[in-house]
């Protein structure tokens, strides 16, 4: 069984996650801001990853710590559950639409965590949620996932396309980079033997 249960507590959050790679796409998601929530609950179901997450955070002073530090969390829970990575695709990609933004999503899920974020926005905002947490996120994800993540727009003119091309995008990856490879399925795909 591919799942994880991780609880983080700082001076500024407090988050409980629950994740199962091998689930239904089933999210119950409370951060306290909208817009993540939203973000969450499709890379859950694009994912067919089952996600719980609560936290608690900070939003008196704004959303960074409570963004950061839920991609922190899920990024551990991700990495906990995929164990020894034994028989993993590791490799994924996605070319993912949003009306009129595209953005491509690349992983490898290499144990080398590295993000590069080719995303920009031209408001501020999106809902409640800055814009420049997106990248925040990722990166917080990423690290603690142990993946190497490149997500690229390459166009697009609604930033909340954006962003959820972006989620969307990272879920099909990551849909396809767990999932057991049937011809490979006893060995970890590395020729170092470990990821």
């Amino acid at each position: 069984m591919r799942q994880a249960k991780i609880s983080r507590t700082t001076g500024e959050t407090a988050i409980n996650v629950a994740l199962n790679l091998d689930g239904r796409g089933k999210s119950n998601v409370a951060t306290g801001i909208g817009f993540l929530d939203h973000m969450l609950d499709l890379l859950a179901r694009h994912s067919l990853m089952d996600i719980e997450i609560s936290a608690k955070g900070d939003l008196h002073v704004d959303f960074h710590h409570t963004a950061e530090d839920v991609g922190i969390a899920l990024g551990q829970a991700f990495h906990k559950a995929l164990g020894d990575k034994k028989g993993i695709t590791r490799y994924a990609s996605a070319d993912l639409p949003m009306d009129e933004a595209l953005t491509r999503v690349a992983l490898d899920i290499s144990g080398r965590p590295f993000l590069v974020f080719k995303v920009e926005f031209s408001r501020d905002k999106v809902g409640e949620m800055d814009t420049e947490l997106f990248q925040e996120w990722f990166q917080a994800f990423s690290m603690n996932a142990g993946i190497t993540l490149h997500v690229e727009n390459f166009y697009g003119e609604n930033n909340h396309h954006i962003a959820e091309s972006a989620f969307k995008g990272l879920a099909r990856a990551l849909r396809i980079a767990v999932a057991i490879d049937p011809q490979n399925k006893d060995q970890v795909p590395s020729t170092k033997g470990l990821l």
